[in-house]
């Protein structure tokens, strides 16, 4: 955090790229295109950027009120899923005897270029700017330089011809801007690059590039996967009626996932309010389906053990291998959210899987309540993160 010192002195540094003034509360476009300039970080300070809203450009106060909601709307700048790879921010507010000032604090991401509605910005001393050809190369080489987590690793071995450039093509047509598209001159390895997909130092695939795109994803990960189990009663030792391994491209193995449930998924009539009855499902399909995309989300791709899908009389298990990761605790993952694998909760977003980043436990809950479920159950074993969701008995 700032001190009330160190943020007037920012204010009044003119000459700063660091640092974005306005007086604006409703532009949120500005707001978003400040934040992905500044998460690009492409004069490399490694130091974080600020929009301070409630400063006139000569670094005098407006005299703004900011109130609780203007932050929490700001806030929300992180999950939307406008700006993508989520960006690390904070806000906080600052008051003065000139008025308040709201300060948005953005850190350098490591996964640049980072963009928002498939655009990237950039600071160009001290305005922003979209960046061209060459600057979106030099965001993806510092990329490559700085790579953390599993998914955005290159994949020695693989080469451009295990991917399907046709499901990449579609899936560029959803994340890239069509301006940007229509005036591109990059070659098919710059593109996918310059989507975290591929390597361009070690010319190779990346993790994701290899599952969102790949011929053959299971060749190079064996465990990615999912087994799918339907039993006739409420214990294994049932000889299961129907069996599957969901494997493919990760669109193959969604709708796969989504085709096995609406087949087993009963629906009857159900008692409603008054006198009224009603057909309703077993399970509400979007409850399951939140559940079964936050598996696939968060699960350690560098374990050989495939999720799990197991379909019983009275209840669904899934079983996603990795655990809990980073910040999150079973006491504290109902309200934080560490992302094993960014890039791929990215990819979720951006193909209409995943509709705001951290909602999706949630969601699924008020929706098995509306349907008459029980809660959803966890459990966090060793290296395992189970769910377990039952029938609905009205």
């Amino acid at each position: 955090m700032l001190s009330e010192e160190e943020l007037l002195v920012l204010s009044t540094d003119l000459e700063s790229d660091r640092v974005e003034r306005t007086t604006s509360t409703g532009n949120t476009d500005k707001f978003c295109q400040a934040v992905c300039a500044f998460a690009n970080d492409l004069p490399n300070h490694r130091a974080p950027g600020y929009l301070l809203i409630g400063v006139n450009d000569d670094g005098s106060l407006s005299g703004l009120n900011v109130t609780d909601q203007f932050l929490q709307n700001l806030g929300a700048i992180r999950s939307d899923g406008n700006v993508l790879p989520q960006p690390m921010m904070s806000v906080s507010k600052y008051s003065f005897e000139g008025g308040d000032v709201a300060v948005v604090e953005v850190m350098p991401s490591d996964m640049p270029p980072v963009r928002y509605k498939g655009v990237v910005h950039v600071r160009i001393g001290p305005r922003k700017a979209i960046a061209g050809e060459q600057e979106e190369r030099a965001l993806t080489e510092k990329r490559t330089a700085r790579a953390h987590s599993f998914d955005v690793m290159s994949f020695p071995g693989a080469t451009l011809d295990d991917l399907s450039l046709r499901l990449f093509g579609e899936y560029r047509a959803q994340v890239i801007a069509p301006e940007v598209i229509e005036a591109n001159h990059r070659t098919v390895e710059e593109q996918l690059a310059s989507l975290r997909l591929y390597d361009p130092v070690k010319k190779c695939p990346t993790t994701t590039g290899i599952l969102l795109f790949g011929n053959n994803p299971r060749f190079f990960l064996p465990g990615a996967y999912v087994q799918f189990l339907l039993f006739p009663g409420i214990t294994m030792t049932d000889m299961p009626l129907d069996q599957a391994e969901i494997s493919g491209d990760m669109r193959t193995v969604l709708d796969g996932l989504r085709d096995k449930f609406r087949a087993c998924n009963r629906t009857g009539m159900r008692q409603g309010e008054g006198f009224q009855d009603r057909l309703m499902p077993d399970y509400p399909e979007w409850a399951v389906r939140e559940l079964l995309h936050n598996a696939v989300m968060h699960r350690d791709y560098q374990s050989n053990t495939p999720i799990r899908f197991y379909w019983f009389s009275d209840r669904i298990e899934i079983q996603s291998p990795g655990g809990l990761y980073g910040e999150v605790t079973p006491e504290t993952f109902m309200s934080r959210n560490s992302y094993r694998n960014p890039v791929m909760a990215e990819a979720l977003k951006a193909m209409g899987y995943v509709n705001r980043f951290g909602f999706g436990i949630a969601r699924a809950q008020r929706l098995l309540e509306e349907n008459g479920n029980p809660p959803a159950e966890f459990r966090f074993e060793d290296r395992v993160v189970s769910v377990v969701v039952r029938r609905s008995d009205r």
